[in-house]
């Protein structure tokens, strides 16, 4: 196979000309690196373009090397003179080989390994050919039984397969050798001869190189590779598409020339060679998402040994997750604007929080800043809080209120442990101004349940993090129920007290410097920090349920306090921590989330907004003062601080403003607000003259802390 015919006198008159060489060099001691670097330059430039004339000189001074013991010296000063005269070799055109004597041949792997990691099949064949032409020159008559005993001994321990495959790929440099059984696998693609007739699988390289173990799902998938032109490149896909002849031309959309023609031997291909291959392609565990990730506290993405196998739409989020410039220059940012904004010192914990929300036991919590004046250093807070993890840039790892509510449960259970940072709550307002964003979505930690095409139900997602958001208003409205109320801590943020005071500044920092605190704090997270921090929670909850907040309140507040105090002693070291008392101030009361509260004093806002369409009491007017006269809509009637509501005006008000109508005459009834009869919520009352059912509401009073009492004389009054 290698040996070329005719080549007797050729190889006669190398050897002469390498023996003559040797004589020029016997008194040369080859003692110094740079006096053999010398030489082999020499060699290089002054022997023209005669490339066999050169290789014979160079061969001629490595067995002078070699028998003054001087083989180390000269192989290294060869490669550094190859690597140097590059540009004037790639003028010339020169061709510079190695010649072998008998003894590395003999004795060595030299020539063999050389012949091994020679890249292209092209290439490789024709370094073949000139080995055997060496090894016969020198009388070694061996070369091509020993080098596929080598070859197979290579594969072996390179890529753990067998050593005996009869048919592996030659693709060119090719990532992995596999073996192609029944295909072959060439530079001109994939076929397969059927009876004489060319089946092609794919008219370029593909190949699968590792199989991914989802270790959060178990899922299987297959990284393929695939070469157009010169370049190799790579995806991610399931089982379930390239297995599969109808799916598996979603290919086409990375660059696989794959079409429904040929979809059906690309598959059957694909899944021979993954088969046939099974203990020599890597396997290497995989995740789809951020986070803590199977049973060991493993967090996704700072295991090195994890591969990326998740959604290509949150790639770019997961590459955004990593450590960039300096700690120091970040820290020193940072710790300057904890000092100078409680907002910003209140913003960084929640961030560091939202990886204790699981150890803690504590409930997802929203952290919203708002403030409709400009300059108040919001998104900047925002980008320095997401700096603690990741990439702050917009699009990167912040995102936006434009999109969906899908969108961002599924970006949660992406993150899943990480913060999720959203800015510009208007973004998700529709063309009456109101928000599209529910809170209640996020808050709960788990995605709504889903169907899929295949007639099942997709995985519901989980996330356990801190919600980060900016806008220029409340992200709950009035009407939101208390829950929603109860799970955000909402921050006003006025010009005059900036979250960030110089934005300009911070803005560059944290764009350049980001990443490392997130990953220095995950690591510090020993077990012994985490118990400390539940302990720092619990107690810290147990201060802040004494006063006047809910508990979900004060479990988020406690989170924070816990989080900055094990922040400063990981990350920032200033021995200053949040306090009980200046987070307090935050913090909503027990009346401000109340849904029912907040309801009633809508209600009675109400009446007296439309006060001129309720008919008002005679003794309730000056004798000289006429009553009024009602034209229009007639919504009840006003007597002695009570409100007779018509029922179905006052349900249509309380729905219009957010609230459920029920739950509210229902908190009204128990906190005795209204006037009923047995079961019902409501009276009969005359109403021009005709019998309604109204909702007798009571109106506040300059003395409502005596609204039991009222309630009792004024219902004498009224029966």
């Amino acid at each position: 196979m290698y040996k070329i015919k005719g080549s007797d006198a050729m190889d006669s008159e190398m050897l002469t000309y390498i023996q003559k060489q040797k004589e020029k060099y016997r008194n040369f001691s080859c003692g110094t690196a740079e006096a053999v670097t010398e030489v082999l330059s020499d060699i290089v430039l002054l022997n023209g373009d005669d490339s066999q004339k050169i290789n014979g000189a160079i061969a001629a001074l490595r067995q002078s090397a070699i028998d003054k013991g001087k083989k180390d010296i000269f192989d290294r000063c060869y490669r550094l003179t190859v690597q140097g005269l590059a540009a004037y070799i790639a003028e010339h055109r020169l061709t510079l080989r190695l010649w072998y004597t008998r003894e590395d041949f003999l004795n060595t792997e030299e020539p063999y390994r050389e012949a091994f990691q020679t890249k292209g099949a092209f290439q490789k064949a024709q370094r073949l050919e000139q080995l055997a032409y060496n090894a016969n020159a020198v009388g070694f008559t061996k070369f091509q039984s020993v080098y596929k005993n080598y070859a197979k001994a290579q594969r072996y321990m390179n890529v753990g397969g067998d050593p005996n495959m009869q048919n592996p790929t030659a693709f060119p440099n090719q990532p992995l050798e596999l073996d192609g059984g029944e295909w072959t696998c060439s530079e001109d693609g994939v076929q397969q001869n059927m009876e004489g007739m060319p089946i092609i699988a794919c008219p370029h390289p593909i190949m699968p190189v590792e199989r991914l173990i989802n270790i959060d799902t178990g899922e299987e998938k297959l990284k393929i590779a695939f070469c157009k032109g010169r370049r190799w490149r790579y995806a991610v896909y399931g089982k379930d598409v390239l297995f599969v002849a109808n799916k598996v031309t979603q290919l086409s959309s990375i660059g696989v020339a794959v079409t429904s023609e040929n979809a059906k031997a690309l598959v059957k291909y694909l899944c021979y060679i993954e088969n046939r291959n099974y203990d020599i392609l890597p396997e290497r565990n995989s995740v789809g998402r951020l986070g803590y990730v199977g049973d060991d506290n493993v967090f996704s993405p700072y295991q090195p040994d994890l591969t990326f196998d998740g959604e290509s739409n949150y790639s770019e989020m997961y590459r955004a997750i990593r450590p960039q410039g300096s700690y120091d220059v970040w820290r020193e940012t940072a710790v300057r604007c904890r000092q100078e904004s409680r907002t910003a010192q209140i913003l960084l914990a929640a961030s560091f929080a939202s990886v204790l929300l699981g150890h803690i036991g504590a409930l997802p919590f929203f952290v919203h800043l708002w403030g409709v004046e400009s300059g108040t250093g919001k998104t900047v807070g925002l980008m320095l809080a997401a700096s603690v993890w990741g990439d702050p840039m917009l699009g990167r790892y912040v995102q936006t209120f434009n999109a969906t509510q899908v969108s961002h449960e599924r970006t949660a259970g992406f993150l899943h442990n990480i913060p999720l940072c959203i800015d510009e709550l208007q973004l998700s307002k529709d063309s009456h101004g109101k928000s599209r964003f529910d809170v209640y979505q996020l808050a709960q930690g788990v995605g709504r349940g889903r169907g899929n095409k295949a007639g099942g139900i997709d995985r519901t997602p989980t996330w356990s993090l801190c919600i980060l958001t900016t806008g220029e208003s409340p992200i709950v409205q009035s009407g939101a129920g208390a829950g929603a109320v109860n799970r955000v801590i909402d921050i006003e943020c006025r010009a005059a007290e900036s979250v960030v005071q110089d934005g300009v500044s911070v803005s560059a920092a944290v764009k350049q410097h980001f990443g490392h605190a997130g990953k220095a704090f995950v690591e510090g997270l020993t077990p012994e920090r985490i118990e400390a921090a539940k302990a720092c929670y619990t107690q810290q909850f147990r201060a802040l349920s004494t006063r006047d907040t809910t508990e979900k309140q004060a479990m988020a507040a406690a989170a924070i306090l816990a989080a900055d105090k094990l922040a400063d002693e990981i990350v920032f070291h200033t021995g200053k921590h949040l306090t009980a008392d200046e987070i307090a101030a935050f913090l909503q009361t027990k009346a401000s989330v109340s849904a029912g509260e907040r309801g009633y004093q809508y209600m009675c806002d109400w009446v007296a907004v439309n006060a001129n369409k309720f008919e008002v009491e005679r003794r309730m007017m000056q004798d000289s003062t006429p009553l009024p006269t009602l034209s229009g809509e007639v919504f009840g009637r006003i007597e002695s601080g009570w409100a007779y509501i018509n029922s179905s005006v006052f349900r249509r008000a309380a729905q219009e403003a957010g609230y459920d109508s029920r739950a509210l005459l229902s908190w009204l009834k128990a906190k005795g607000l209204i006037l009923t009869r047995g079961r019902r919520t409501t009276r009969g009352k005359r109403i021009h003259g005709i019998n309604t059912e109204c909702v007798v509401m009571r109106l506040h009073s300059e003395n409502a802390e005596d609204s039991g009492s009222q309630t009792d004389s004024s219902e004498e009054e009224l029966l």
